[in-house]
């Protein structure tokens, strides 16, 4: 099994005929999702590399039978793009923009709200259920269909930890990356949760860093609802207090942020914290050959 995406994903892309949004559709369809189109007002009717373009999500949506959508339009339009995908019903969007304004993902905030939309980022390499569907930029070479759920912060540990599952023969079920800007869609307890409910997910990766109290949230929520193997790694360890680092949101700002207090969260929860990130794949398997021993 896996979670949100699958081989049933039919997607579009929102800002298509720029040049990274083309490279990463090109991408994506190469590697077996049914990308059917995508979106750039006032190109409506154009093919561009056997994509088709319209005008609008709607478009799109009624005559391609999207689910999904992929957004690459530039940070000034970014937050309207994901505004439009909420207004067409589109149940999945995939914010790949990075840099949008915070004000303008508080607008996006309320409307999502209101909605039966999901949406993942923004500033996020994406989701990759292995060998059925890959929204967004991760090299989709370095998957392959397992047992462990991956969820985190960072794009280049997401595929660090990827990678590792992947060598030592654990494979993913599905990973995803939620982003790293403090306003954002989809959280960490949002995806424990369908781990959670996902048989096919027998451990789970979580990878977090400084700023916000997401990973807090996630000690809670494992702690009380996961029974599968949990491995965790915290970047920002010795990043000072006030100091942005990397994402827009990785600054440790009070109570709650910092990388000691959510390891320590996590830990007090049974989660197994890797205390650099080349051992995250290790760990995994010793938990998950560990629990099948006992069992």
């Amino acid at each position: 099994m896996s979670i949100l995406v699958n081989k049933d994903t039919i997607l579009m892309t929102q800002g298509i005929t720029g040049k990274a949004g083309l490279f990463h559709s090109i991408k994506c369809r190469d590697y077996g999702t049914q990308l059917v189109g995508g979106v750039t007002p006032g190109r409506g009717g154009q093919v561009v590399e056997g994509f088709k373009i319209f005008d609008t999500v709607q478009e799109c949506k009624e005559e391609t039978g999207a689910n999904a959508t992929m957004i690459f339009v530039p940070p000034p339009f970014a937050a309207a793009s994901i505004i439009e995908a909420i207004d067409a019903e589109i149940p999945l969007i995939v914010a790949i923009t990075e840099g949008i304004p915070v004000h303008d993902m508080i607008k996006v905030k309320r409307c999502l709200d209101l909605s039966n939309s999901v949406l993942i980022g923004p500033n996020c390499p994406g989701i990759v259920t292995p060998n059925q569907a890959k929204i967004g930029i991760a090299p989709g070479n370095i998957f392959k269909p397992g047992k462990i759920g991956v969820v985190s912060r960072s794009g280049t540990l997401t595929y660090e930890a990827v990678y590792q599952t992947t060598l030592n023969g654990l494979g993913q079920t599905t990973a995803i990356g939620i982003g790293g800007d403090p306003i954002h869609g989809i959280t960490f307890v949002d995806v424990l949760a369908l781990f959670r409910d996902d048989s096919d997910t027998e451990g789970i990766i979580l990878i977090g860093e400084i700023g916000g109290l997401d990973e807090v949230e996630a000690a809670e929520f494992i702690a009380d609802e996961i029974k599968v193997p949990v491995v965790g790694f915290i970047a920002g360890v010795s990043a000072p207090p006030g100091k942005r680092m990397g994402h827009a949101g990785a600054i440790i700002e009070g109570k709650g942020t910092s990388a000691e207090v959510k390891i320590k969260a996590l830990t007090e929860a049974g989660v197994t914290i890797a205390p650099n990130a080349t051992l995250i794949g290790e760990l995994m398997l010793d938990r998950y050959e560990c629990k099948s021993i006992a069992q």
